[in-house]
This record gives structure tokens, sequence and C-alpha cells, in this order.
């Protein structure tokens, strides 16, 4: 029997499936403050990204509709990244995972110093 496709379907598959770019959460982290340009974008990355690879990810989050790319006809040229209305739903959603990175963050310290006896804190 073949696995169905759930995407469309079911809202956890359908989300991991749109942000499955490795950078994806990062970069709708960075745009919740407004719009950035994309050298801005490359300097703020924790690593050091390709302008290929940041160039890709991005252009795949405005195919899903979660971020706009803004264009300006100027030389040099300027483009500006920005969350979309669907993209500033999700700020609810980073600001969980941030809390919960923390948490997470905090368990890692605490089992690596000893601190952590059969799953729990001490």
């Amino acid at each position: 029997m073949a696995k169905r496709d759930l995407f469309g379907i079911c809202p956890y598959v359908t989300s991991q499936k749109v942000l499955s770019g490795k950078w994806s959460i990062y970069l709708l982290y960075l745009l919740q403050e407004g719009p950035v340009r994309f050298n801005e974008l490359q300097r703020k990355m924790p690593e050091d990204i390709t302008h290929t690879t940041l160039s890709r990810q991005l252009k795949t989050l405005e195919e899903e509709g979660l971020i706009i790319r803004r264009e300006y006809s100027q030389i040099p040229p300027k483009v500006e990244y920005s969350l979309s209305e669907i993209g500033k739903k999700f700020e609810s959603v980073i600001t969980a995972l941030g809390e919960w990175g923390n948490d997470y963050l905090e368990f890692v310290k605490n089992k690596n110093t000893g601190k952590y006896i059969d799953g729990e804190t001490t």
C-alpha cells in the first residue's frame, strides 16, 4: 500500500514541508523587525552562507508566500525582503520556538554538567 502525501491535508506535514529549508525559520525570525536587504540578511546569518544558497532559500520562501521580495528600480539595484501577511502569522510560532529553544539549551547545559538524572534536572 502506497503512503499518502499529506501535504495540503495535515497541518503538521504541510508546515514541515513549507519550512523545510535549513535557514527558513531563522530567515523568518530575522524578517520580524521589518524589511531587510539581501546583503544585510547575509551578514546576519550565524554561519557563512553563499549568495546562491541564500538566494535559493529566499526564493523558496517567496514561492511559498511567506515573504515578499520588493525590487526598487534604482542604481545600484536595491531589493528588500519582508514578511507577507501569512508570514507575519508565524511570529507567535517563532516566539514559542525561541522559548522552547532556551529551555532546551538549559536542559543540555544541565545534562552536560551532571545536573541531569533519570530524565530530570536536579
